[in-house]
């Protein structure tokens, strides 16, 4: 099962945040966004993301 980080909001299976290295997970999130190019992105730069990746849109 995968965990959102509630700083970041990656989706990660396991381990510290890759990107914020933090580990303040949460396993209830909604909403899936894969990000290919953060820099050309508008939908991730409107939910501020900045880095490539699978991120949830909501934490809990």
């Amino acid at each position: 099962m995968k965990r959102a980080c509630k700083d970041c909001k990656i989706l990660v299976d396991a381990g510290a945040c890759p990107l914020c290295k933090n580990s303040n997970f949460g396993t209830n999130w909604n909403g899936r966004i894969t990000v290919i190019n953060a820099e050309k992105s508008a939908i991730a730069k409107k939910l501020t993301i900045s880095k490539n990746g699978d991120f949830a849109i909501k934490v809990r």
